[in-house]
């Protein structure tokens, strides 16, 4: 019989190391979304790390805006942004303040709360499907951008937590490039993901979007 998920909430301390020892460590904890109509619980199975300044395929390249200014710090604080004029995605700040960089969650399993999360992704086909991609997973869980900025780490209330779960062994850990990345970022092994977990989603290439003529 498997141990419980730790309910122990991680420290600010666990974001503020280097994006790409925080990132596959992400993998397998849980984050806790409360919202007005009840709690979400997320094991987390997909992660993309972002290095901010040094990172061609980071938001934060090109230094600090107003959209993109909760990459740089203070640890432990939620980045969302809206995409496409669609869709919005959660990313974890990590690292010391004013140095950017992030975690976008990719995919998780729903633990708690899928009945909440079904309501908000009627397209799902499976539980498996409820949060399988960034987009779905904002979308499951309530995402948008009023939680730009929430701090994860001091309010036991936040509409955002993490807790330690269980993480996931490093030789169950899988690795490779960021899905529709372009130019010189692509190739970055940058994702992280739990090996042959249903909920991962799949790889796609950097695909240009067409200019409308």
């Amino acid at each position: 019989m498997s141990a419980r998920p730790d309910r122990t909430p991680l420290p600010r301390s666990f974001f503020d190391r280097p994006v790409l020892t925080v990132a596959p460590d992400l993998l397998g904890r849980t984050l806790v979304r409360r919202t007005t109509e009840g709690s979400l619980e997320l094991r987390i199975t997909e992660v993309e790390a972002y290095e901010g300044g040094a990172d061609p395929g980071s938001h934060a390249y090109r230094g600090r805006t107003p959209r993109n200014a909760s990459m740089f710090g203070p640890p432990g604080h939620a980045y969302v942004y809206f995409i496409y004029g669609m869709w919005f995605s959660l990313n974890l700040v990590c690292g010391p303040p004013g140095r950017a960089s992030g975690v976008l969650l990719r995919a998780g399993e729903v633990i708690v709360g899928a009945d909440l999360a079904a309501k908000r992704r009627l397209s799902a086909r499976n539980p498996r499907e409820l949060a399988k991609g960034p987009a779905r997973l904002a979308t499951a869980l309530d995402v948008d951008r009023s939680l730009d900025g929430t701090d994860l780490c001091d309010d036991p209330e936040s509409p955002l937590s993490l807790l330690t779960g269980t993480a996931t062994p490093a030789d169950l850990v899988s690795n490779g490039p960021r899905t529709g990345v372009g130019g010189a970022g692509a190739a970055h092994p940058y994702r992280f993901w739990i090996t042959n977990d249903p909920t991962v989603s799949p790889y796609r290439a950097h695909a240009p979007r067409r200019r409308a003529t």
